[in-house]
């Protein structure tokens, strides 16, 4: 059974039809990443299905529950499905371990103490145990991240959603942030991942979606969409991306 499904999914920002019918679903354990130039509604389609954007028409549901941001299920969803954002959003004025504790504390009422000892534990298996009375502003872009990934599982979720993790750290961080991402998928987490990092999708991806124009364009297993893709605007996509002039 489908944990994730898009059904003929539209959304506009006022004339700018941005999301023009998708239809997709994600399995329980799959990694599914999504690929396309600028501007062809990969983040929007993220965010819809966490409820942060509303979506014009369609469905989306999570495991049968549909995804209304009008309606109270929408704080059981957003708890289900975490979502990993390109520019970190930790909060400044919180230390690592505050930021990855917030959620289960006051979302999830778990006692303090109890949601303490799993983020430590949460930041040490993202490889930052020695950081957890940092503040943010001490640290590096890849280190934020990884603060954010460790927030997202904080409120053990069934899914990830990932909106361009490293698009926003130098290309050295970039490696750190992709090893706790691969660690995930080979533990079985469901994720669907917006990224520009093709090898990344090659080596873990179980199928690749290339959105162009608010449309799925080519979708199918990785290895074959990014190494034999079959859709001249996906050829083109690619040839960009991996041999840019």
């Amino acid at each position: 059974m489908a944990m994730i499904t898009l059904t003929d999914v539209h959304k506009s920002f006022g004339s700018n039809h941005v999301i023009k019918g998708v239809s997709t679903s994600v399995t329980k354990g799959e990694v599914v990443c999504v690929i396309g130039p600028s501007g062809s509604g990969k983040s929007t389609i993220l965010r819809c299905i966490n409820g942060l954007e509303h979506y014009d028409s369609g469905a989306i549901e999570i495991e049968g529950r549909r995804v209304n941001r009008q309606d109270r299920s929408i704080a059981t969803i957003r708890t289900q499905v975490s979502m990993v954002f390109q520019r970190f959003n930790l909060f400044p004025h919180r230390t690592a371990l505050e930021n990855v504790i917030e959620g289960p504390i006051y979302v999830k009422k778990e006692p303090r103490e109890d949601a303490a000892r799993r983020g430590r534990a949460l930041l040490a298996r993202v490889g930052l145990s020695d950081k957890e009375s940092a503040y943010p502003a001490a640290l590096s872009g890849g280190q934020q991240q990884r603060v954010a990934i460790a927030r997202a599982l904080a409120m053990t979720p069934k899914a990830i959603l990932f909106d361009e993790p490293t698009s926003s750290l130098d290309p050295e961080l970039v490696g750190e942030v992709l090893g706790v991402m691969r660690s995930l998928a080979e533990e079985g987490m469901t994720m669907i991942v917006v990224t520009h990092e093709m090898a990344f999708a090659k080596e873990v991806a179980d199928r690749v979606l290339f959105l162009d124009q608010g449309v799925i364009a080519e979708q199918g297993p990785a290895r074959d969409v990014l190494t034999n893709p079959r859709n001249p605007r996906t050829q083109d996509f690619l040839k960009r991306v991996l041999h840019p002039i």
